[in-house]
């Protein structure tokens, strides 16, 4: 080309990143190849939600990916970066009902199970490649051959695999325990997807009076509406206060039933009151507590988390208005003693914000004591080393305290639980195969209606991507992946069941090294979200700044575990830093004369010339050793 003529003064990304990318992606840059002779380096990116789009926490995420992938492309490895998406079970679920209801005026049971995921699989189709194309825009080098999908066939059949085996092992089993359920999204969660958040609440202080006596015993709950499932009143064994009441029988408010006084040691005498009402339905210490004393398990609530029929006269009503209502009739009877001010940790569901119910249900578990064990001695080890070193003590933290993982969601989007159910000899039995006949009766047989927890299928991407089950030549030269890069705030969700998953249906860690990194916060240092409305979408910033002004924005600003905070100001210096590249290469290729730049013998070198040639040299050492280290943030700065 006619470098002078082609070169304006300012450099417009628009102009000329669309074009380069495109031809990287047509000449077949980013694709890897198994090649023996080359080492290999791999990274599976942390799959966005098919229901998402691009923001800056993927920005910093997948800049991050690039700068490793291309530094070991340039270093003559053979890379491979995994690209996909994740089916994203519930918010996906959410985004099709909301559509269906706003646009038709229909529910998915209005439809049914096969037309709503008819529809569910149009809205895929339509909206899942924008986060592709959008990961794209801003230079992500990935290999596009291989993009994968979470229900795709490969990594379904893997879904099914490890089901079945872990079922096979006695690692999955189906019971009823207490769960976290979200009345609003109407499934069970797992501990992981609740959030906790300090809030303001209160301590009422009820009376229950002891059966044919003027005794009574005080309760302080926190949780008034679930006092209708209540099947006993437990206080410490020690506590020589209610000695001579144990065995005796209270009276429970506003319903009349019959409960007795037991003893058990969970109790805490020096905390509240000393007595503590036993709800095996709806508290998971309750639960154990009732396992040993053998009660009676009442569940007083419905999924939406209205009242049922155990509440009485408080049957349909919503549980808060439940509480209001319960408390005004318990100060009419005189058995409403004090309210307190009591400040307590409350769990809610990660993806809306409602506040979840421990509720006792019937879901599928995996058994995690044996799996977690592995996963905790590989990173001891050093079989997988944490960048940096402190973010272990998330994982550790996690695993060492770890209960069994419901695995089970109330949801239609998803993969289905592989179980099928004989309605006439209540046989049941695991199959990786789409259909049963009874073995007993020969009867067709009916499949579990509950899909799996969406994080059950992600912690399988390393291998599934790769062809796991099958022992394919993929499998077999990039795994295990040598770096996963994502933030600190998903080491619960995904890290900790990649390594427990890898070890177990692999036999290896699913990757060397875990590169941590922080959030992106706004310029005032807040998280960004949608309620602040502080978000800054990084296509606007690609679209006024260009795609090398936000990635050189966000890298410089980026060190190993730390937040960072977004500043517009700084994206500008990056674009200015850009236009001086640009410059430079201007005014080297206008003034040219030769083909090739052969260096002249050192000897034969000025002073000055080996000065900058020392200079270039030592900057490569450093560089490397950076890069090397993950030093990213500091290696962008020296270039």
């Amino acid at each position: 080309m006619n470098t002078k003529k082609e070169l304006a003064k300012t450099y417009n990304p628009s102009e000329v990143e669309d074009r380069i990318y495109s031809q990287w992606v047509d000449k077949g840059y980013f694709h890897a190849e198994i090649d023996k002779n080359k080492k290999p380096f791999t990274i599976v990116i942390p799959p966005p939600n098919v229901t998402g789009q691009l923001h800056m926490g993927h920005a910093l995420d997948e800049t991050l990916q690039d700068i490793l992938i291309r530094y070991k492309r340039m270093q003559g490895y053979s890379t491979l970066w995994v690209p996909g998406t994740d089916h994203a079970g519930i918010a996906t679920q959410i985004k099709v009902e909301e559509e269906l209801r706003v646009n038709e005026g229909l529910t998915r049971y209005d439809l049914g199970r096969e037309k709503f995921l008819e529809r569910v699989w149009q809205w895929k189709e339509k909206y899942g490649s924008r986060i592709i194309n959008q990961l794209k825009k801003i230079g992500s080098s990935c290999d596009w051959d291989r993009e994968r999908f979470t229900m795709d066939e490969g990594c379904s059949k893997a879904v099914k695999e490890v089901f079945v085996n872990l079922y096979n092992k006695g690692l999955i089993y189906q019971g009823s325990r207490i769960i976290n359920w979200c009345p609003h999204c109407i499934t069970a969660l797992s501990d992981a997807e609740v959030d906790h958040a300090e809030q303001p609440g209160n301590f009422w202080h009820i009376k229950y009076n002891v059966k044919d006596s003027d005794e009574y015993v005080v309760i302080a709950t926190t949780r008034p509406e679930t006092l209708f499932g209540d099947t006993a009143v437990a206080v410490n064994p020690e506590d020589e206060r209610y000695s001579s009441l144990v065995g005796k029988t209270l009276i429970l408010p506003l319903v009349g039933r019959e409960i007795p006084v037991i003893a058990d040691e969970y109790v805490d005498k020096e905390f509240g009151t000393g007595c503590v009402k036993i709800t095996p339905a709806h508290d998971p210490n309750d639960f154990e507590v009732g396992l040993r004393h053998n009660l009676e398990q009442i569940k007083v609530m419905n999924d939406d988390a209205t009242m049922n029929a155990y509440a009485g006269k408080y049957e349909g009503m919503d549980r808060y208005e439940c509480r209001k209502q319960m408390i005004e009739d318990l100060r009419e009877m005189g058995l409403l003693l004090k309210i307190e001010d009591h400040s307590h940790n409350v769990g809610q569901c990660y993806r809306c914000g409602t506040t979840v119910e421990p509720i006792i249900s019937k879901q599928w578990f995996v058994k995690m004591e044996p799996l977690a064990k592995p996963a905790i001695d590989a990173v001891k080890n050093d079989e997988t080393q944490f960048i940096p070193e402190h973010f272990e003590k998330i994982y550790f933290h996690w695993l060492e305290n770890i209960r069994d993982w419901c695995i089970s969601r109330q949801l239609w989007w998803g993969h289905r639980i592989p179980a099928f159910y004989c309605d006439d000899c209540n046989e049941m039995i695991v199959t990786k195969e789409d259909g049963a006949i009874c073995p007993k009766c020969g009867k067709p047989m009916r499949q579990d209606p509950d899909t799996l927890d969406t994080w059950f299928s992600s912690a399988l991407w390393p291998f599934s991507t790769l062809g796991w089950p099958d022992k394919t030549e993929e499998l077999e030269y990039f795994y295990p992946t040598s770096v996963l890069v994502t933030g600190y705030d998903i080491i619960p969700f995904w890290v900790m069941r990649m390594m427990f998953s890898g070890i177990e249906h692999t036999g290896k860690v699913p990757f060397d090294k875990v590169f941590i990194h922080g959030l992106v916060r706004d310029s005032q240092g807040r998280k960004m979200s949608k309620s602040l409305g502080n978000g800054i979408d990084p296509l606007e910033i690609v679209s006024e700044y260009g795609a090398d002004a936000l990635r050189f924005t966000l890298a410089t600003g980026n060190s190993p575990g730390n937040d960072m905070r977004f500043h517009l100001e700084r994206v500008e210096s990056s674009r200015n830093f850009a236009n001086k590249i640009w410059n430079a290469s201007r005014f080297l290729m206008m003034n040219l004369t030769i083909d090739e730049i052969k260096l002249p013998d050192a000897s034969k070198l000025k002073l000055e010339d080996k000065w900058i040639l020392s200079a270039y040299n030592n900057l490569v050492r450093e560089v490397t050793e950076n890069l090397n280290n993950f030093e990213l943030g500091i290696a962008v700065s020296k270039l």
